[in-house]
């Protein structure tokens, strides 16, 4: 495989195994992550939504390497703006929550300042016209974080049930898992 990522990041499609080819060199070459997670969010670069791809099938099996970039990661959310970079994104930020939710000792620790960023973005893509894919991922982002901050449920039900009717299958299925667990 090439070693140059920029030239990866050109011949990458969408397809499952281009993707993970490139994600298993980063897993080989750790060095290069550092400069994956600048890239993903400079969103000039033509190829940054790629980038995310990657970032995202990365973090499945090294989320710990995230934690560094926290801060980063958390002020940077918002500069997204391309679905194809939102979707997987939403995605790191569930996988994030979820593993600080959790007491396991190698899980990832978010500062009060991070939660409230995820929270904020979170609640952004779920109110705005992102894909239901990044919706769904955001909705139970924010179910996990509300674990732990009460006020996140109340919101959170109120948009689900607002825009229930509005949305497609997969949106509805999502929000009625959701809203039993809220009223239970």
């Amino acid at each position: 495989m090439n070693t140059d990522i920029h030239q990866q990041l050109e011949f990458c499609s969408a397809h499952q195994k281009p993707r993970e080819a490139i994600r298993d060199y980063i897993l080989k070459y750790p060095a290069v992550f550092p400069n994956l997670v600048q890239m993903a969010f400079e969103i000039d670069y033509k190829f940054h939504f790629k980038v995310c791809w990657i970032v995202e099938l990365v973090a499945d099996k090294r989320l710990d390497w995230l934690q560094p970039h926290l801060d980063f990661f958390c002020n940077h959310f918002k500069m997204l703006k391309d679905e194809s970079a939102i979707r997987p994104m939403a995605k790191v930020a569930m996988l994030l929550v979820k593993s600080n939710s959790n007491d396991k000792s190698q899980a990832i620790k978010l500062s009060e300042s991070q939660l409230e960023k995820l929270t904020e973005i979170c609640f952004d893509w779920l109110i705005s016209e992102t894909k239901v894919a990044a919706k769904a991922y955001a909705i139970r982002t924010l179910f996990t974080i509300g674990k732990k901050h009460h006020w996140v449920y109340p919101e959170l039900k109120i948009v689900l049930e607002k825009d229930y009717q509005y949305h497609t299958a997969a949106y509805k299925a999502v929000a009625r898992e959701i809203l039993k667990k809220l009223k239970s």
